[in-house]
């Protein structure tokens, strides 16, 4: 086991030589932004995936907003996501000028449930953000046919499910652009990133120059023929992204390894619910979090495994209930599927570097503080 008292994070990057070396090639090179690295990582992100096209962009936000602006999503327009995901899934359609309207979640997948989705379809609806929550696919397959069937654009959340099989399909080539995100705690990093990818040749056009401040088609040097945003990804940025492709098996191999410990490590312990298997489906492993026994306080547990050395967090506070949307008219009760898990749910130390001693711990503390769990 770990030396008491040391530290266990929740989360912790994957970076070394390789990466390294791509960082000093750019800073010797000179060329920091709008250099040759951008479109090397790019170019090996998109065959990694499967895809035609890559677009590399600031943020993972920064892209789901991109997207919507590209489906023509404006002032008056509603656009239709899942209130159990980071808050950018919702706050992508208010940069864009648009309404958020939630639909509720599938209590088994935490994804969002096709019923509700159609459901929440009103006259106004103009895109369905999607999202693959926790590295799990959602049913893209039964969203795209409600969208199909209403005229209704699709830009898929896949930040937390890159590598994710859904039937036998990556996640990022179902047809519908979809954004991936690179903060260091996600599978793969490039400090602060992410990534468009579009098998539709005008899609990409379109991203490439309203990423880049709306620059024109023609190429002409500072001439702009659209709103576009400062949304670029420096070379520095994909430099690291680059050498986490070439590293991108290898990666995901160890955190699917991490988990399955966890499986066992966790299996029969009383009042813990595992992730979620759906037959068919590779999640791609971006957090590993558990359900607690309902009536259990989850932040009293927080505190506790704190005091222990053992970092855990809450995950996901349910979108509409954050204070932004609290002002925006929303109440408790309006999802209570998705209300129910945020109160459950515990994520705990999760990355690829994390030791067989160091998750032992994690199980053992765990299991010591539920031996007598403090109650709501």
């Amino acid at each position: 086991m770990s030396p008491a008292g040391e530290p266990i994070p929740l989360a912790q990057p994957d970076v070394g030589p390789r990466e390294e070396e791509l960082v000093l090639e750019v800073l010797r090179s000179g060329m920091l932004s709008l250099g040759p690295m951008g479109p090397r990582f790019e170019r090996a992100f998109a065959d990694w995936v499967g895809t035609k096209h890559a677009a590399a962009v600031s943020s993972g936000t920064a892209g789901l907003h991109l997207g919507l602006v590209r489906a023509g999503v404006g002032p008056g327009d509603e656009v239709i996501t899942s209130p159990f995901s980071f808050i950018s899934s919702a706050n992508c359609a208010l940069h864009a000028g648009a309404d958020v309207a939630f639909a509720d979640i599938d209590p088994i997948t935490f994804n969002l449930d096709p019923a509700a989705l159609e459901a929440a379809i009103t006259p106004r609806t103009k895109a369905i953000v999607p999202v693959h929550i926790f590295g799990l696919p959602c049913d893209i397959e039964a969203i795209s046919a409600i969208a199909a069937t209403h005229g209704l654009a699709v830009v898929e959340d896949g930040a937390e499910a890159l590598g994710a099989v859904r039937q036998g399909r990556k996640i990022g080539t179902h047809g519908s652009p979809t954004i991936f995100a690179f903060y260091p705690n996600k599978q793969m990093t490039t400090g602060e990133g992410g990534i468009v990818t579009t098998d539709d040749d005008d899609v990409y056009e379109d991203i490439l120059s309203l990423r880049n401040q709306g620059r024109a088609d023609s190429g002409a040097w500072l001439e702009h023929d659209r709103l576009g945003w400062n949304y670029r990804m420096d070379d520095l940025s994909a430099a690291v992204g680059l050498a986490q492709v070439e590293r991108l098996d290898e990666i995901l191999g160890k955190r699917a390894a991490v988990a399955e410990r966890y499986a066992t490590l966790l299996a029969g312990l009383p009042g813990v619910t595992l992730p979620s298997v759906v037959e068919g489906d590779v999640r791609s492993w971006f957090v590993y979090t558990v359900l607690l026994e309902p009536g259990v306080d989850r932040n009293a547990v927080i505190g506790l495994l704190a005091k222990r050395g053992v970092a855990s967090k809450p995950y996901l506070p349910s979108i509409h209930l954050q204070p932004l949307y609290r002002a925006r008219g929303h109440r408790e009760g309006e999802f209570p599927v998705s209300e129910a898990i945020s109160a459950r749910a515990l994520a705990l130390p999760f990355f690829g570097n994390l030791t067989l001693e160091q998750q032992e711990r994690v199980a053992s503390e765990l299991a010591a503080v539920l031996a007598d769990p403090p109650v709501l």
